[in-house]
């Protein structure tokens, strides 16, 4: 989680939203990112979304099903749905997203049916530091 929040920070830095996201498969970084909509003028380019389709190109399959995704914040609906579909077993984050948030706060897409069997859900993982990164954010923008 240490390196997901190390990527949320370089978002900030760059006028991003700070949410960052790393995949881990068999123990190893396969990839990380943050977010990217402004730079990249993309709206699905989310964290998760990056770090899913790095992996997938770089492990060279679409079935994520041996790797971890580690987020800062709890994923979209749009995020959530691309783990589903990725088959990634594991899921860890940090911030609850009241607004947005995709696995228990709007859509709750981490009691739906079609995720995978065995699907594990680790929420609130450095919760406090995640939500200052966010609210700092925030503020300045305000």
């Amino acid at each position: 989680m240490d390196l997901a929040i190390e990527m949320a920070r370089l978002g900030a830095l760059m006028g991003e939203v700070p949410i960052g996201a790393v995949l881990v498969c068999q123990g190893l970084v396969i990839a990380k990112a943050h977010n990217q909509k402004e730079c990249l003028g993309d709206p699905t380019a989310h964290a998760e979304m990056l770090v899913i389709r790095q992996g997938a190109k770089k492990l060279g399959r679409w079935r994520l099903d041996d790797c971890g995704l580690f987020v800062t914040a709890e994923p979209c609906a749009m995020c959530m749905g691309a783990i589903i579909q990725a088959r990634i077993p594991k899921l860890v984050y940090g911030a609850t997203e009241k607004k947005f948030g995709g696995v228990e706060s709007t859509a709750q897409l981490g009691q739906h049916p079609m995720l995978p069997k065995h699907m594990e859900i680790y929420a609130g993982i450095c919760e406090k530091t995640c939500e200052e990164l966010l609210k700092e954010f925030f503020q300045k923008k305000r």
